[in-house]
């Protein structure tokens, strides 16, 4: 059940980048990840009211806002990277290092032991991030991935932190991580407000990209509570292959030969990772 919850959360992350990567060109990255928050916000509240929580702690609070900083850091970098037009450097950097860095501490210092089999699924699903996103092409000039390296480190923070809450505080955790994600954004967002004067449509898609990520964070949690965190973190951060595939369906892209690659690599994965 944990690797269907994981993958789950890695289908809602993926239909949010496709979304939010197309808004961001149209809307200011800034406003558009602050958006996303308050649907995200609202979201977890309507979900967290639904799922009974026998006792939640302050500790599960104070990692689910930490948790919500490093969507907000996560959001914010990814963002502004796809509104810059360098999707083919900021996406497979943000979720390879995030992979890396969410394993090497679960490993290391959360206690996390995969079998070989998950070990295997480990190492083939780098690689296959990579190629799925295109393999990090060619950056605009002078373009470093600095954003992409940002926001994995927000990716890492998010996983990691959330993961640290405990099971009898239900999906509180989750909403803890919006408020402190909106309050962090806000300061930035306000320098563009004037942006909020878009098609209803536009901010409402906005607050609805939000409102997917938070139910991919609520998967990843139950996720994490049924499988080890290595191994839901590698299942829920094969996002990027979900924006590949639509992009093939919907808007009758070519898909290239690393891309078909890294997709297949990315299947391979799954089952070693189920198996394991």
């Amino acid at each position: 059940m944990g690797v269907v919850l994981a993958l789950a959360s890695a289908a809602c992350y993926g239909l949010v980048d496709f979304a939010g990567g197309l808004l961001s060109r149209r809307v200011h990255f800034a406003v558009v990840t602050l958006l996303g928050q308050l649907g995200g916000l609202f979201c977890a509240v309507a979900v967290a009211l639904l799922v009974p929580a026998q006792s939640v702690r302050a500790a599960d609070l104070l990692w689910g806002a930490l948790s919500g900083a490093g969507s907000a850091v996560a959001m914010h970098f990814l963002n502004r990277g796809l509104s810059r037009g360098a999707m083919s450097v900021v996406v497979p950097v943000s979720a390879v290092t995030g992979v890396a860095l969410s394993v090497v501490c679960g490993v290391l210092f959360l206690g996390d032991r995969p079998t070989l089999l998950a070990w295997f699924g480990i190492c083939v699903t780098v690689p296959a991030l990579w190629m799925v996103a295109g393999g990090g092409g060619t950056a605009p000039t002078g373009r470093l991935p600095a954003d992409g390296l940002t926001a994995s480190v927000g990716v890492a923070v998010q996983y990691l932190g959330l993961a640290q809450a405990g099971p009898a505080s239900g999906l509180w955790p989750v909403v803890a991580g919006r408020v402190a994600a909106v309050l962090l954004l806000l300061p930035s967002a306000r320098r563009y407000r004037a942006d909020l004067r878009q098609p209803a449509g536009r901010l409402a898609l906005a607050a609805l990209t939000g409102a997917g990520a938070a139910l991919g964070l609520i998967l990843y949690l139950w996720a994490t509570r049924r499988q080890l965190l290595a191994v839901a973190v590698v299942l829920a951060s094969l996002y990027p292959a979900v924006p590949t595939v639509l992009g093939l369906v919907a808007l009758r892209e070519k898909v290239t030969r690393t891309q078909a690659a890294g997709l297949a690599g990315a299947a391979v994965a799954v089952v070693l990772l189920s198996l394991g």
